[in-house]
């Protein structure tokens, strides 16, 4: 059986945690800053985990090898 492929966006943009969530950067921490709450910009500093089982498995199927 052949290799399968990663597809390389969702590479740089997801990781798999050791128990198969997907982890993610949130977005919105480029530019325009001086517009949002400070407390905002301190929870897009940390890593979020996707909850639903739906976009997960879609992810998974992204990342063959994690």
């Amino acid at each position: 059986m052949p290799k399968l492929k990663t597809k390389k966006g969702v590479a740089k943009r997801f990781r798999l945690t050791k128990k198969g969530k997907v982890k993610y950067h949130p977005g919105g921490k480029s530019h325009i800053l001086s517009g949002k709450e400070p407390e905002r910009l301190r929870r897009l500093r940390k890593p979020d985990t996707i909850g639903d089982a739906k976009n997960t498995a879609y992810i998974k199927q992204m990342l063959p090898y994690g």
